[in-house]
């Protein structure tokens, strides 16, 4: 590896391949997630809601969640046929409640073209609503065991920290070219050296991203796609949540609306009630806002 001046890094010449394996490995044996309830089951549909889940969501806050939904989802036929409201209601405190619409859509996707079956390929994954072309390949990986190399942030974490420490503005195709060195090679999907396949390496690697992550490393701005996430307090996303949060509970007038936060967000607050009548996300009838799939009876409050 070279630097941006052209010469090479003292991390990237000290760093190997190989000896980055053997640091995900023993971190994997020594402390792997090896209990997370997604791990358990190589099923596709359920690997889907928890990368649906886990987009820009911490893995602690997305257990419970994962937990009740498949208690009442535990199905891609019994998501598909449920009605969005009662969707977005089982979604309500996990945030950006889009992904749940998403998932939705996806999961009517697979029943009504792919007869109730999820997908094996990419291209058939990423035709998927909300399956973008990160998701279709970890579900090929964590589900399919396919040989795939994909990036997500701790994957970026674990491979700038260990290749990348004296650079900055890395593009994510020389991460992908060091995530494609740094894999294991499964003669004929085989284990090798007692490891196995795509599935595990990535929940090692995942694990070793998060790890280092926990550990204060911060290396992601280093990245040439890096965008700093915007704040959540006085944010649309978090006027969009209170609105979503209010009429999960029934059916709301537009002026209670409007009054869910301080006044002078009000205007923020209408725009957002227009934007997510637009994404279907709620329904109107008069001055009168609610979940979708539900009569709402004219009125105000």
């Amino acid at each position: 590896m070279k630097s941006s001046g052209g010469e090479v890094s003292g991390a990237a010449a000290r760093m190997t391949p190989q000896k980055f394996r053997n640091i995900v490995w023993k971190h994997y044996a020594e402390h792997g997630r090896h209990a997370l309830p997604w791990r358990k089951s190589h099923d596709p549909y359920k690997v889907l809601v928890s990368e649906m889940m886990l987009q820009q969501t911490q893995v602690e806050r997305v257990i419970p969640y994962f937990t009740a939904w498949m208690k009442t989802y535990s199905t891609v036929k019994r998501l598909a046929a449920a009605p969005l409201a009662d969707v977005l209601r089982h979604w309500q405190g996990l945030g950006y409640n889009r992904r749940a619409k998403m998932l939705h859509e996806a999961a009517k996707a697979v029943v009504r073209e792919h007869g109730g079956r999820m997908p094996k390929s990419i291209e058939g994954l990423q035709s998927l609503p909300g399956v973008g072309p990160y998701t279709a390949r970890a579900v090929a990986a964590f589900a399919y065991d396919q040989d795939v190399v994909f990036i997500e942030t701790n994957l970026r974490t674990a491979v700038i920290h260990h290749f990348f420490a004296d650079r900055s503005g890395i593009p994510d195709a020389e991460v992908l070219a060091v995530l494609e060195k740094a894999k294991p090679r499964w003669p004929s999907g085989r284990e090798e050296g007692g490891k196995h396949g795509p599935r595990e390496w990535y929940s090692a690697l995942m694990d070793y991203g998060a790890y280092l992550k926990r550990s204060g490393v911060r290396v992601n701005a280093k990245s040439k796609g890096y965008a700093k996430q915007s704040a959540f307090e006085g944010s649309g996303r978090q006027a969009r949540g209170a609105i979503l949060r209010a009429l999960a509970a029934g059916p709301s007038g537009k002026a209670t609306l409007l009054k869910l936060l301080p006044s002078e967000r009000k205007p923020q607050l209408e725009a957002q009630l227009a934007k997510l009548l637009q994404e279907g996300m709620i329904e109107r009838k008069g001055s009168s806002y609610g979940l979708p799939g539900y009569m709402i009876e004219s009125f105000e409050r």
